[in-house]
């Protein structure tokens, strides 16, 4: 007998694919119309027309089924907010003009350092429930606001304590090179080895499957990020970069010669930037969130990336400066909106192209036989619906590892 039997999808959207979505695949979702879609002991055992046993039925009449999202770009555990910011930037100040005067990242980092495990854990977890409740089954967590030792150690020993949460699969990313601490201001080179110190401990503590730099002015130029990041790979870590959120200083360059898994942001990004992320087949993770709230009004080329043969991905960038929402049904809205995607597009970004800038697209992000159940199930009637209706939210049901947690 099944365990969960969806029953009369009028869309079952499935995301299916080999591998990462690209140029006009990106616009096809697979779906069956009408569907019913079982599931025994976590996975999904078929997908169809079915009759089936099973101890619970769903009726999914007039609702389209999708894979869970995959946020595979967040700064989830963290301390404190910025609201002050905020309204700074709606008087026109920038974020590198916020970060100069010691606001921004810094100032997480003196409230992050305060914090007890337990506070961060409790606050990570009530994020957890939010993003959960949005219809994100899986999801990046960056640790990047202790920039020392112990500080980077305690937010990643809270990710790694996330990891036994029903609704949530959590990824964990060391981000020590987020941005140089007071305390090093004067010495960039000690910080960049106390960097290096840190990533060789967590891997080998097997606290961090990714290593991430933030290539950007005022944070880590390319050549300290290049330091760092062959470090990271030469301890076992994949590696990950944030490049071109303000400016372009050869971040994609480098990304894209070590051989990074994704790279992320890209709201600048030259020809040949595209060309060698093309070539290398490394997904760019676009954050339309950022701009949106910071107001810049520069937003990723999406289209220009599509028409390169790039497979994009979407996600929220989740942080307290520079995009404060877990849901990546509002970043869909945003990307369709700003960025010009297909209601399709958006989609496969957040699924299945997510799952692979996670390693993970041979078990998440689409419906499959064999893969993870990791399943929403939308109050609309069909997928194009998604972005267009925004800022409600639209997940009536979240199924993770084939459990039912919404």
């Amino acid at each position: 007998m099944l365990d969960i039997l969806i029953k009369n999808a009028s869309e079952l959207v499935t995301c299916k694919s080999a591998g990462p979505k690209t140029g006009r695949d990106l616009d096809a979702l697979d779906v069956v119309k009408g569907g019913d879609l079982a599931i025994k002991d976590g996975r999904i055992v078929a997908i169809g027309h079915l009759n089936e046993d099973a101890k619970k039925i769903i009726d999914a009449t007039e609702k389209a089924v999708l894979p869970g999202f995959v946020d595979c770009h967040t700064h989830l555990v963290f301390s404190g907010s910025r609201e002050d910011e905020f309204a700074l930037k709606t008087q026109g100040a920038n974020y590198l003009e916020i970060l100069k005067q010691g606001g921004g990242i810094l100032s997480t980092v003196n409230r992050t350092r305060e914090a007890t495990p337990p506070q961060l854990l409790a606050a990570a977890l009530a994020r957890i429930r939010m993003a959960s409740d949005y219809g994100t089954t899986t999801l990046e967590i960056k640790s990047g606001y202790g920039l020392d030792f112990q500080n980077e150690l305690k937010m990643l020993a809270a990710v790694r304590c996330l990891h036994t949460n029903r609704r949530m699969e959590s990824v964990p990313t060391f981000l020590g090179a987020h941005a140089v601490p007071q305390e090093f201001k004067d010495n960039r080179e000690a910080y960049v080895r106390e960097v290096l110190r840190m990533v060789e401990e967590f891997r080998r503590q097997s606290l961090a499957e990714y290593c991430d730099v933030f290539v950007e002015e005022g944070a880590f130029s390319a050549k300290e990020a290049e330091t760092v990041l062959k470090g990271a790979k030469a301890c076992g870590c994949r590696i990950k970069l944030h490049a071109g959120e303000f400016s372009d200083i050869g971040g994609v360059e480098l990304g894209a010669d070590l051989g990074a898994t994704s790279i992320d942001h890209l709201d600048y990004i030259s020809e040949e930037g595209m060309r060698l992320m093309a070539e290398k087949k490394i997904i760019g993770v676009l954050l339309p969130g950022v701009p949106f709230h910071l107001m810049t009004g520069h937003y990723a080329p999406a289209r220009r990336i599509i028409d390169a043969g790039i497979p994009i991905a979407l996600a929220t960038d989740f942080n307290p400066g520079s995009c404060p929402t877990l849901s990546m049904q509002m970043i869909i809205a945003l990307a369709c909106r700003y960025m010009r995607l297909t209601a399709a597009e958006a989609l496969n970004a957040a699924t299945i192209n997510a799952a692979y800038a996670l390693d993970r697209g041979d078990r998440i992000g689409s419906l499959d036989v064999g893969k993870q159940a990791d399943i929403i199930i939308l109050n609309i009637p069909n997928h194009r619906q998604l972005p267009y209706w925004f800022g409600m939210n639209l997940v009536e049901r979240v199924i993770k590892n084939g459990r039912i947690v919404k």
